[in-house]
């Protein structure tokens, strides 16, 4: 398919519109399955084992059509198709994300005020605080007790549950806060999370004490197991299609599940690829890559070194280094789709736009390019011919006019490590709100470029 820059559904036969539908109808599943990172990777190891993926074994010698998955720490996971040629002659990566903006329970987040009870937050990535305020909201996460018992939060999704919520000024009584700026109206202390109001018999705070009663009652945890708590508050709700036509998804998270999805779903499709291929899904991206389970941490060196032991019976780190030198990489990350309301940000001869297919992203970063990898023409080349090939509608894109802002991806830390690496993914409309949009178009060509790249 020749480069046109023509919306998608114009081009593409009836038969593939049916499948890009069937496609969404599961990726929605997955988004409502995977509403933190530690659930994408559950999820995700479950749609593996389906699969015929097997965690694995360093122990064993890994064949051609072998299929693993390592799992890292339960929050980030890398998964593999071992491919004909040895793994010294590189690998074919797709990297994606799977943490999203969100807002994190403090370590000692109970307190009580004006007879009810809340939690305090600490915004985690990228958000206008404003947007979470006044929504629907839902707790996931884990609590770990003293004696290492681990015990798992999940409320609010459910339609039994109660949900939670972050109060805002009534339009009467916010002339103050009307005339600040956007970004200082909502503090960062503001965003906490109402939780209940009724009393118990104690003799003070006795919202709180009562609050305490009922996790214990329902968990078995007091309020000291907060401390070693990781509890995210999400926004409640299941993905939901968007549009009379039902062409949009409207969902939190998709920034980056849309990716990952796609990237996940194209290698549990492949049996014997040339080269091996890698899906790597990882965590932190939104704070800068940063910890063991982001793409910055040697979890993923660990993990082709281990298999280039398992294939080859030995290691040695020119090995390595050899493999990374003959890897390609696709850093399958979402761009800032046009938005009609908001078009003076884009520049709109190389801005991506919803319906146009798969966002071809040859650098990121911010105005002079700071944090960006910059793929090579030679790269770019290559992308080109294998949408061509493959009939893919693709789109080139960057973020916004060179002045307004910009951002980063996991790409950089992948080219860091001598892998030709180049940006490809969906573009998003409201990206880092709690409810942001995507095409089904543009959903269903990136998993068709993630696929044919593992097959390269």
């Amino acid at each position: 398919m020749k480069y046109e820059q023509k919306n998608g559904w114009e081009i593409i036969s009836d038969a593939e519109k049916n499948q890009i539908f069937d496609f969404c109808e599961a990726y929605k599943k997955y988004l409502d399955n995977s509403k933190t990172e530690r659930l994408c990777v559950d999820y995700t190891i479950e749609l593996a084992k389906h699969a015929g993926f097997v965690e694995f074994d360093e122990n064993k010698a890994l064949k051609n059509g072998d299929k693993i998955y390592i799992n890292n720490r339960g929050k980030s996971i890398i998964l593999a198709v071992i491919g004909e040629k040895n793994i010294l002659e590189g690998i074919n990566l797709v990297a994606s994300h799977i943490d999203s903006p969100r807002l994190d329970l403090k370590q000692n987040p109970l307190y009580e005020d004006t007879d009810l009870a809340l939690f305090k937050t600490h915004y985690y990535g990228g958000i206008k605080k404003y947007q979470w305020t006044t929504i629907p909201l839902a707790m996931y996460g884990v609590v770990v007790k003293a004696d290492g018992t681990k015990i798992n939060i999940a409320i609010g999704d459910d339609e039994n549950d109660p949900v939670f919520c972050i109060t805002d000024l009534l339009p009467h009584l916010a002339q103050k806060q009307m005339s600040q700026k956007i970004s200082e109206a909502i503090p960062g202390e503001n965003l906490n999370v109402l939780i209940g109001s009724i009393p118990d018999d104690s003799d003070k705070e006795k919202i709180k004490s009562a609050i305490i009663k009922m996790l214990n009652e329902k968990y078995g945890i007091v309020e000291e197991d907060f401390l070693s708590a990781e509890i995210e508050v999400v926004p409640s709700g299941k993905a939901r299609d968007i549009g009379f036509d039902r062409s949009l998804i409207g969902s939190y998270g998709h920034d980056d599940r849309v990716c990952s999805y796609g990237a996940l779903k194209g290698i549990l499709e492949i049996d014997n690829p040339e080269k091996t291929a890698v899906c790597l899904l990882a965590d932190k991206e939104e704070i800068g890559s940063m910890g063991n389970t982001g793409m910055q941490a040697e979890y993923f060196e660990y993990a082709i070194s281990a298999m280039i032991n398992s294939q080859t019976g030995n290691f040695n780190e020119l090995m390595l280094r050899k493999c990374f030198a003959n890897s390609k990489c696709l850093s399958a990350d979402v761009g800032a789709a046009m938005d009609p309301t908001y078009k003076e940000v884009s520049e709109p001869r190389n801005a991506p736009k919803a319906n146009y297919g798969v966002m071809v992203c040859k650098y990121t970063g911010a105005r002079g390019k700071s944090g960006s990898s910059d793929a090579s023409a030679e790269f770019m080349g290559e992308i080109r011919k294998i949408c061509i090939d493959n009939n893919i509608v693709w789109q080139i894109g960057e973020l916004g006019k060179v002045d307004e802002g910009g951002g980063g991806t996991v790409a950089q830390f992948v080219a860091n490590r001598n892998i030709d690496t180049i940006d490809c993914g969906v573009p998003v409309l409201s990206m880092h709100a709690p409810f942001e949009i995507v095409a089904k178009m543009d959903v269903y060509m990136s998993y068709k470029l993630y696929k044919a790249f593992y097959l390269i």
